[in-house]
């Protein structure tokens, strides 16, 4: 059972379409990275500052302990406090939305540019072809007689 394992999973490694969605991946998660920084270093600050001078990554409902107050979410956090971080979560919010639309608008032009395409096989398809003027059937265009009616052309 275990003897062509190695063989198999190498074959399965080299096939093209894993390598792709490796790289893929790997693209994936730097753009994600990227996306990240956009979000809380470019993106944030001047909502922030247009919303009070909020900072987002700071925002967070403390849980436990009641009486205590921290001064940020860092000094909560290293004291050991429970909290709920909905800044944290709003900067990911905005963060899948900008990724979404960044993936919609790849999505979007690969399947215009595949139409495209086949509307060029289509209308080559189309010139190679002509319809029968007896049984009305689709036809090669060097055909002298019809396939289907055997009526000559």
């Amino acid at each position: 059972m275990f003897k062509n394992l190695g063989k198999e999973l190498k074959e399965f490694i080299l096939r093209g379409n894993v390598i792709d969605m490796a790289i893929g991946i790997i693209i994936g998660a730097a753009f994600g990275k990227i996306v990240d920084s956009l979000v809380k270093d470019i993106i944030m600050p001047p909502i922030g500052l247009i919303l009070g001078k909020v900072d987002f990554s700071n925002l967070y409902f403390q849980i436990y302990p009641h009486d205590i107050s921290y001064p940020s979410l860092e000094t909560a956090k290293a004291a050991g406090a429970v909290t709920i971080n909905y800044g944290a979560f709003i900067n990911t919010i905005i963060s899948f939305l900008i990724v979404a639309c960044a993936i919609f608008a790849i999505i979007k032009a690969i399947n215009t540019l595949k139409n495209k395409m086949c509307k060029e096989e289509n209308a080559a398809e189309k010139a190679a072809v002509k319809e029968c003027p007896r049984c009305f059937t689709c036809i090669p265009a060097q055909a002298t007689r019809c396939p289907n009616c055997t009526s000559e052309l």
